[in-house]
């Protein structure tokens, strides 16, 4: 396995600093058991009047289902660790849960599902909207393109094997649109979408700002329909989270273009603006820029932060569905980042180069991670070698910075 390979490579085995208990997200009594209410949200909250026995040799935490063991293990440096003993079992709960609830999500241009199994664990499911060889057609403006399940299940591979680990596992499923959907929603809005095609397949729209309408419906062959599972983070009540404008964010506007596309010195203000201004901030908003270069990313305007933290941790790379949409063009201006501020980050430059090396050559590996997922083929061979000339260009505009 080229990924085993990679992941005991010494570059995959620098460790994080010590995380001492004001580093981790949710300090949590390892004595203590917990009880899970359910109050619409994914909210648990510790039981003094619960059993303190438990079964020998168990700890509370033993006793808690995986996706709390997930949220219990982020902590300031990282959202779960590299060699994670639990993401095999969270990625194949993602796929295998009973659903007992389906019901959208608020807010949003395109229609996301919010699933709940028994054990009180949430995913977001979004619907498979087009084919893996579909291209997004050249006219298409970055903002009006589909979400792409399937690019959100390569996008969560891709970030682990860049190392970053800051997007939440994300597994395929095949869904029953019937039973898994329509017979179990408590959503009346979403119920009232439902209606079987002339084809006499099942598909419904939800109601959003783009794409509901029964033109842009989402049908099953005939009620099985594909789509990702993603882990939520913990509830915004339990562990707020702060958004935070690129400053490199497109314009939006068809014809009007961003300061940055207009201004060579554009960095230098960045530069001086808090929080770039000191701390790692803007070496992991140009992490971000090249993952999103990776994987043609044109739509990432706002990233998020756990609040607790402040300005010394992670960005989280959320939202990751307008990826892998065209394979024969690259957007250069995606790296605006990097090649105006020509700056990165050592461990992730020797990682960039590491996986332009025949052993582990970034298509390799990725293919490999995404042949687990229940749908796979994920992405299609085009994607795939169109990664390695991208990184071919990533490291480029590094050379031009340091040969500058």
């Amino acid at each position: 396995s080229k990924l085993a390979a990679l992941f005991d490579h010494p570059l995959y085995n620098i460790p994080i600093p010590e995380v001492t208990e004001k580093d981790k997200l949710f300090v949590v009594n390892p004595m203590e058991k917990f009880s899970l209410r359910s109050s619409g949200s994914d909210e648990w909250v510790s039981s003094s009047k619960a059993e303190t026995v438990l079964p020998t040799g168990k700890t509370a935490y033993d006793t808690y289902p995986t996706w709390l063991k997930f949220h219990v293990g982020i902590n300031r440096y990282e959202l779960y660790p590299r060699r994670d003993p639990l993401m095999p079992t969270l990625l194949r709960d993602l796929a295998t849960q009973r659903i007992i609830s389906s019901v959208q999500k608020s807010g949003g241009t395109q229609l996301k599902l919010i699933m709940t199994f028994p054990n009180y664990g949430q995913a977001l499911f979004k619907p498979m909207k087009q084919t893996r060889d579909q291209e997004t057609p050249i006219d298409f403006f970055y903002f009006s393109d589909f979400e792409r399940h399937n690019a959100e299940i390569a996008a969560f591979h891709l970030d682990r094997i860049l190392d970053f680990r800051r997007i939440p596992p994300v597994s395929g499923r095949l869904v029953n649109i019937t039973k898994e959907i329509r017979d179990i929603t408590t959503d009346k809005k979403l119920a009232k979408t439902f209606f079987i095609s002339p084809a006499g397949n099942v598909c419904f729209y939800g109601e959003c700002s783009y794409y509901c309408s029964t033109e842009h419906a989402l049908c099953g062959k005939p009620d099985r329909l594909e789509g990702s599972m993603a882990a939520l983070l913990p509830d915004k009540t339990l562990a707020k989270r702060r958004s935070w404008r690129s400053p490199w964010r497109r314009s939006y506007h068809k014809s009007k273009k961003a300061e940055w596309e207009l201004n060579p010195n554009y960095c230098a203000q960045v530069r001086e603006t808090p929080p770039y201004d000191r701390g790692h901030r803007l070496l992991d908003l140009i992490d971000m820029t090249i993952l999103d270069f990776l994987m043609g990313n044109m739509d990432r305007h706002h990233y998020e932060t756990f609040e607790k933290f402040g300005n010394d941790t992670f960005l989280l790379h959320l939202d990751n569905g307008r990826g892998f949409g065209t394979h024969s063009r690259d957007e250069l201006s995606i790296l605006a980042p990097l090649r105006q501020c020509c700056s990165i980050k050592k461990s992730t430059y020797l990682r960039l180069q590491l996986l332009a090396t025949q052993p582990y050559r970034l298509s390799d590996l990725l293919r490999e991670a995404l042949a687990t997922d229940p749908l796979a083929p994920i992405l299609a061979e085009p994607h795939l070698r169109a990664l390695d000339r991208r990184l071919g260009k990533v490291l480029e505009a590094v050379g031009r910075c340091l040969a500058g």
